[in-house]
């Protein structure tokens, strides 16, 4: 299983972690299966993980509050599992950082489309890697989900982090605003460019309360938003 796509599957359900197991083997995966919050949470700090799949009801506690402590590390895409299909919970769970919300029971076709889906979505954007890396002014934590400016740690909502993330990965390229919303959104559809614009807006505030004089984010008039290859390293 070297160089699969590892998902790790917090689930107590064994018969629900033996579908979910098979089908992700099938699809071209690395799965592996926790049945509690706390073997789940122990896993992800020894290795490095594409995905988790996590259950709502943990016999431990809840996948909510599990996916809070997730978030405190990594930018790691959660897909919540939940026998519960009310837009409270599907909001909360969206809101405290999950990437797509499934509701038992569900066809393991559909778990792995969705799998699938949200790592082409997060591809580039928010998946982890090992310590922090640099971009000129930029330095991005993925293990920590904080962004640096010039030394100093930004104050960042959960898609301004993917949104500046995603920007100076790729400095000089000119992205519009379709492609930063597939990019950094979990619903694209139900974006529009002014959500991406305000996003920028208040991006480049906090990046000028850090540096007044500079402005790393440049507009494209008619076409998009790209980072700057100044705030970028030679050869980055």
């Amino acid at each position: 299983m070297e160089g699969l796509p590892r998902i790790l599957i917090v689930e107590d359900e064994p018969a629900i972690a033996d579908t979910l197991l098979y089908a992700l083997k099938t699809e071209g995966f690395a799965p592996e299966w926790c049945a509690t919050g706390r073997a789940g949470l122990a896993a992800l700090a020894a290795k490095p993980f594409a995905l988790v799949v996590l259950d709502v009801g943990l016999p431990d506690g809840s996948g909510f509050d599990v996916c809070k402590q997730i978030r405190t590390r990594l930018a790691v895409p959660v897909l919540f599992l939940t026998a519960r299909n009310t837009e409270l919970d599907r909001v909360l769970g969206l809101e405290l950082g999950g990437d797509d919300y499934l509701v038992k029971p569900f066809s393991p076709r559909e778990l792995t489309a969705r799998v699938k889906a949200i790592l082409r979505r997060t591809n580039g954007a928010v998946t982890p890697a090992p310590g922090a890396v640099g971009h000129g002014d930029i330095v991005v934590d993925d293990e920590r989900c904080v962004v640096r400016y010039r030394g100093v740690a930004l104050d960042l909502t959960r898609y301004e982090f993917r949104l500046l993330r995603f920007l100076a990965a790729s400095p000089g390229r000119v992205f519009s605003r379709e492609q930063l919303m597939r990019a950094v959104w979990e619903d694209p559809a139900a974006s529009l460019d002014r959500t991406v614009d305000a996003h920028v807006k208040t991006l480049r505030s906090k990046l000028r309360a850090v540096a007044p004089g500079a402005d790393p984010i440049r507009t494209h008039r008619g076409l998009g938003y790209s980072f700057s290859e100044d705030a970028a390293p030679a050869g980055a």
